[in-house]
């Protein structure tokens, strides 16, 4: 049987005296502020990276004092985001005035083609990068501001959809670094829980890598043919691409990470998680699927478990 609790907030994890188990979870109603406690005998944490980190380093007791299942000192260290921001844009001449027919044309995506095996000679950075793009009319980028009208005059004006560009935007992998990290802040909620404060900055490698980044796509977008193309130069804010990492990461030693290769942590054999927090690497692509994989792994790995009683 499943039941879904909507409007709860997990203030904490409790564990036993041991600090072997999770023992328990306490939530507060969202609404009435009523606390509770739910026990169970395995706990899956996915409340997404930087939730299921604030969960953990507020779980607090005498055998974890900086958080649960943080004997290494890992826990909320290593935290990544993708790289963003660097890439082009183009205008595409020859396609003024026109328009797709049939189905609805997806977006672009180009691979990661950077160091993928040996290291290129002309780059200067190690890991790599991919696109994601675009292809749209100029005079529907602000349609909702700046084209007048409404109904049938405001359909014609859309017909004219006037010259076309593509936009190249890429993701890029961030190196895992030991200070990059969260830590609870002396503020807390609305429900008296201590929040995160992010210790967050890219380094060299990832500036290079975005100047590479910004160079090929503009080079591509040239060769393409396009023209009045735009450069961009300035990476975004940590945290703009909202593809968080790290935090909890996986490893085969516990003194250097939280988890194991099945998402369960070394220090608490019932508490496994599923999310981003998990993480020692961003890749350089979208991540759901990885995070779905690695979920769908982990259960099947606890089922086991819980059949020969190991949990």
């Amino acid at each position: 049987m499943l039941t879904l609790r909507a409007n709860s907030v997990v203030e904490a994890l409790e564990d036993d005296a041991a600090g072997r188990r999770v023992t328990a979870v306490r939530v507060i109603d969202a609404v009435t502020k009523a606390r509770y406690r739910f026990t169970g005998r395995m706990v899956f944490l996915c409340a997404s990276t930087f939730a299921s980190l604030q969960i953990l380093l507020n779980s607090r007791s005498e055998k974890f004092p900086d958080g649960l299942a943080n004997s290494s000192g890992t826990l909320g260290r290593y935290v990544m985001d993708h790289w963003h921001g660097g890439g082009a844009a183009a205008t595409i001449p020859g396609f003024k005035g026109r328009y797709y027919y049939g189905n609805r044309p997806n977006s672009l995506y180009v691979p990661r083609f950077r160091n993928l095996r040996d290291a290129d000679p002309d780059v200067d950075f190690v890991r790599g990068y991919c696109y994601q793009g675009v292809g749209y009319p100029e005079e529907w980028e602000s349609t909702w501001s700046q084209i007048p009208g409404f109904g049938a005059d405001f359909k014609r004006k859309l017909r004219r959809p006037g010259e076309w560009h593509l936009f190249l935007l890429g993701f890029g992998e961030c190196l895992p670094y030991k200070d990059n990290r969260v830590v609870l802040d002396e503020r807390a909620d609305r429900f008296g829980v201590q929040q995160l404060r992010f210790e967050l900055t890219y380094r060299d490698n990832e500036r290079r890598l975005g100047a590479d980044m910004t160079n090929q796509a503009a080079a591509m977008l040239e060769a393409a043919g396009g023209t009045s193309i735009v450069r961009f130069e300035q990476p975004y804010t940590p945290g703009t691409s909202i593809h968080e990492f790290g935090g909890a990461r996986m490893g085969n030693d516990p003194r250097e990470s939280v988890l194991n290769g099945y998402n369960q942590a070394h220090d608490v054999r019932n508490l496994f998680v599923t999310d981003g927090a998990c993480m020692s690497s961003t890749s350089c692509v979208n991540p759901s699927l990885t995070f779905m994989a690695l979920t769908a792994r982990a259960a099947k790995y606890a089922v086991e478990q819980m059949k020969t009683h190991a949990i």
